[in-house]
């Protein structure tokens, strides 16, 4: 058994939104003692990589990490089920679209007086 005589509130990240640490402070909650501090730590920051940023990892860890956020993500997952989802478009297909528009449909602003 690893030890629980640390605290998790060291590892927040100012930076962090607050729902992105609540879930990572939980996943080390549940787990603590299981595996040892270091370990852990990395864990919950790779779990919330792939839950909040859609990283991927090697699949041993994939699978690792499925097993043990099971249950500490099941909440967040369901919410996240009824939220909009935003679309990322890139700079370049932003700036191609922009200059559809401008052709297909221009603004009033844009003619000469």
């Amino acid at each position: 058994m690893a030890s629980t005589e640390w605290d998790i509130e060291q590892y927040r990240d100012d930076t962090e939104p607050e729902h992105h640490w609540d879930l990572r402070k939980e996943f080390m909650k549940v787990h603590k003692g299981t595996f040892q501090e270091d370990y852990l730590v990395a864990l919950a920051k790779t779990f919330t990589n792939i839950e909040f940023m859609g990283c991927t990892y090697p699949a041993p860890v994939m699978v690792k990490i499925a097993e043990l956020s099971k249950d500490v993500a099941k909440t967040y997952r369901e919410s996240k089920k009824n939220k909009l989802q935003r679309t990322f478009v890139s700079a370049s297909n932003a700036a191609e679209n922009k200059a559809k528009r401008r052709h297909t449909d221009p603004s009033p602003h844009s003619s000469k007086r």
